[in-house]
């Protein structure tokens, strides 16, 4: 089911007024059918796979906490690991790595006859297995008790607000809040209503809309640089609208049932650096990164070469937990070596003693960062590798370019107009964050939101980009 769809119109309405009539342990139980039905709603099929995932790390979890073997506990987290990576890995790397290993092969001048299935992504696989992964790994490192009521934890697996595009949660701040009974707080659900709000606006007018002229593009082989660098420009434009879109109706969702999901983007175009990048997108992605594979590798704690030989790896895994594609694989490893200067330069420049010195270099640095971001973007958007080389050959060919190309103005307004509006709310929560706005002008601002949503939003029930993930 998607937010932005006329189901969940009437679906999250519903479930509000029943779930609020129910008693704690009822309201649990209720959570855990009605993300059930949503996510059913796309397939029914593979909530087969949601239980099983479950149950496993319920199980696994629970005989970790009763025995003090340090070996026992050991195989409980490979029995949940493998179950979880063995899951992920055929329906989301089957393919892939069958094809790489075909094409290799053929490289070589020998004749591939693999096996191959056409296999379906489950929506929301990645998600869900990373924060039940998370939860043994905790119980494992003795940093979480490990729960006994199988109903909160299913209901921690299938939340249906952040189930199939997150925030990632880690069972520490979500799964104890199924263990306290809630109650409705009437300022919070007005906050996620405006948050839910902004998060519809951002996906329906902003992402949606620039997506027919993005696809023109990428599409068109023919394409030259100066269209495919504003195709480029709005595709940066249309991830963030999307995928924060999602957040922001994610959060907002689970404020209205009294929950409290945490922080997945804190406007990361104006970062100032790519560390400062990813401390702001994706927040839970990369904290996850961050907690489970870069730090056990051994972190900033090593030589230099070994510190960066975790980013390397930690950047480029994460590229491949983005898709089954070599273009996610070498966007996370370009990541990697944007990231490679900052870390050898840190503490090594000095800050400039005047203020409009460090304001102007900011603004560099701002410049830059958002520029290096954008066109990393164009392996995620690309088809394949060949093509995104190709796009960036074209884009990096302007200067001598005679391009009659003359680029959509609404786009360019309304990517000015949410860059603008996103910089005066940069310090709050999230861009409709107006609670202490005076009522009368708050209203203007709803019924302008509105007004915008209905005029130009795409009502196409366009599924959101991350759910590829």
């Amino acid at each position: 089911m998607l937010f932005n769809s006329l189901e969940f119109v009437i679906f999250l309405p519903v479930v509000f007024f029943l779930y609020w009539s129910l008693g704690h342990r009822k309201q649990n139980v209720f959570l855990v059918l009605a993300s059930y039905v949503f996510y059913g709603w796309w397939d029914w099929r593979f909530l087969g796979l949601i239980v099983v995932s479950s149950l496993v790390d319920f199980f696994a979890g629970l005989a970790m906490g009763r025995t003090g073997d340090s070996r026992r506990r050991r195989w409980l987290l490979y029995a949940s690991l493998g179950s979880n990576l063995g899951l992920l890995g055929f329906f989301k790397y089957y393919g892939f790595f069958v094809d790489s290993f075909a094409q290799l092969l053929e490289q070589a001048g020998l004749h591939a006859n693999v096996p191959t299935l056409k296999i379906i992504l489950p929506v929301g696989i990645s998600f869900y297995t990373f924060q039940t992964m998370s939860y043994t790994i905790d119980v494992y490192r003795k940093r979480l008790e490990p729960t006994g009521d199988i109903v909160a934890f299913m209901a921690f697996v299938s939340f249906f607000p952040q189930l199939v595009a997150g925030p990632i949660e880690r069972a520490r701040c979500l799964l104890g809040q199924f263990d306290h009974p809630r109650v409705f707080d009437i300022e919070g659900a007005k906050d996620g209503c405006r948050q839910m709000l902004w998060g519809l606006f951002k996906k329906v007018v902003v992402a949606d809309g620039l997506a027919a002229h993005i696809n023109a593009a990428y599409g068109n082989p023919d394409a030259g640089g100066t269209q495919l660098a504003f195709a480029t420009l709005f595709f940066a434009a249309q991830i963030y609208c999307d995928f924060s879109g999602y957040s922001d109706i994610a959060l907002g969702c689970a404020r209205l049932l009294g929950f409290r999901l945490m922080r997945n983007f804190a406007y990361p175009y104006f970062a100032t650096s790519i560390g400062d990048f990813w401390q702001r997108w994706h927040i839970s992605l990369s904290s996850w990164f961050r907690d489970y594979v870069y730090i056990p590798l051994g972190g900033s704690r090593v030589s230099d070469f070994k510190r960066l030989r975790n980013l390397v790896i930690t950047f480029t895994v994460s590229g491949l937990w983005h898709g089954a594609n070599w273009t996610f694989v070498l966007w996370g490893f370009l990541h990697s070596l944007y990231y490679i200067p900052e870390v050898l330069l840190r503490g090594r420049v000095p800050e400039p003693q005047s203020q409009w010195l460090r304001s102007v270099l900011t603004a560099a640095k701002m410049f830059v960062t958002f520029t290096a971001v954008v066109l990393a973007w164009v392996f995620f958007r690309a088809d394949s590798v060949g093509h995104a080389f190709v796009v960036l050959g074209r884009i990096s060919a302007i200067p001598s370019e005679h391009s009659t190309y003359e680029p959509p103005l609404l786009p360019l307004l309304l990517i000015g107009a949410l860059g603008s509006w996103e910089w005066f709310f940069r310090h709050r929560q999230h861009g409709f964050d107006v609670a202490d706005w005076p009522r009368p002008v708050r209203w203007v601002g709803y019924y302008s939101v509105l007004a915008l949503v209905a005029v130009l939003g795409t009502f196409s029930d366009a599924p959101f980009i991350y759910f590829q993930f």
